[in-house]
């Protein structure tokens, strides 16, 4: 069986996936970063989509079709105010949402970058404890996803998000062990 978290270094908008996660702000304006290569790329269907129905909350999410990406949809993940910064709850709850509209909508595959960590000036492995712990979370409940693909832009934050997640396998085998020589 295939590790259902993945890692990749990569362009989010090349993901042929049933969902991309558009790293967006509260305005779905696809203006820079993650978001406006999702704009370029998918053209001008998915901002006139975003224009229909943004603005939302920062936190919350939103799917739109995907233009002319691979992908069959994008989740707009808003983890951060136009202009402004992404914190540890705003990402948490943007991620959160996402999968949730992954699983209401059946999506069995989905690629996520390393939200807020870019434009939103949040620190790479703080962001990747926190998509790594929601995916963890996600997965272990009733879901259709069979894979949560980690697209990251770059080796340095492909190799945090390497670093956080075996850390994560290794407390999980050593809290096993534990258990194991409890008498």
């Amino acid at each position: 069986m295939t590790e259902p978290i993945r890692l990749c270094e990569g362009d989010i908008t090349e993901q042929e996936v049933d969902a991309i996660v558009n790293a967006a702000n509260s305005d779905l304006v696809l203006g820079a970063g993650v978001a406006g290569a999702i704009g370029a790329k998918g053209g001008p269907s998915i901002q006139a989509e975003c224009d229909a129905i943004g603005p939302i909350d920062v936190g919350d999410a939103v799917v739109t079709e995907a233009g002319g990406l691979p992908a069959r949809f994008v989740i707009h993940a808003a983890g951060m105010p136009p202009g402004g910064s992404a914190t540890a709850k705003s990402i948490r709850s943007c991620v959160r949402r996402s999968l949730e509209l992954a699983k209401e909508r059946g999506f069995r595959t989905i690629a996520i970058p390393a939200i807020g960590a870019g434009i939103g000036g949040f620190s790479s492995q703080s962001c990747a404890e926190i998509l790594l712990g929601e995916a963890r979370a996600h997965l272990a409940g009733d879901t259709p996803l069979e894979e949560i693909r980690f697209v990251l832009f770059g080796e340095p934050t492909y190799r945090i998000f390497e670093m956080c997640r075996d850390a994560a396998k290794v407390r999980e085998q050593m809290d096993r062990l534990r258990l194991q020589r409890r008498p």
